[in-house]
């Protein structure tokens, strides 16, 4: 019986140390619409993505074939996807009080929608958007680019 007790404390302790790393970095968004197959990769960390699920600084999303996804960002930013899509949020920063703003992102494949939050309107030149074949800067509240990895 003290062995069951035991090995629940260590698996307890295990599990708040892997989610403990994660509780110490700050969520930046989190996935408000998900239809089909789509993950969150952050680090090691692999989930399904489902409305609530957090967002962090590094993590990308895919979608897979006949799917889509919806995320918000803490400055009201909102990002959708298409199918089979790849989007890893390489930088965000949100201290307007400091004017510390900053979003970049790169698009490997498959298409996005983006519809500008706050940081896009007080600071355009602090968002950016990089695809294997340029950067798109943000300078106005919405675009959609489609990025073909098989196009020359």
């Amino acid at each position: 019986m003290a062995s069951h007790r035991i090995m629940g404390l260590v698996l307890l302790l295990v599990g708040l140390t892997a989610t403990g790393a994660r509780a110490e970095e700050p969520v930046i968004g989190y996935v408000k619409t998900v239809s089909g197959e789509a993950t969150v990769n952050t680090g090691n960390n692999r989930v399904v993505a489902q409305p609530g699920t957090p967002l962090f600084l590094g993590s990308q999303l895919k979608t897979g074939p006949h799917s889509s996804l919806g995320v918000s960002f803490k400055d009201d930013t909102v990002m959708s996807f298409g199918p089979d899509t790849e989007l890893t949020v390489d930088d965000y920063l949100y201290e307007p009080s400091q004017g510390k703003l900053r979003l970049a992102s790169t698009l490997l494949k498959g298409t996005l929608n983006y519809l500008s939050g706050v940081i896009a309107k007080l600071k355009p030149d602090a968002v950016s958007v990089t695809t294997p074949s340029g950067i798109i800067g943000v300078r106005g509240t919405q675009f959609v680019v489609k990025v073909d990895p098989n196009a020359p």
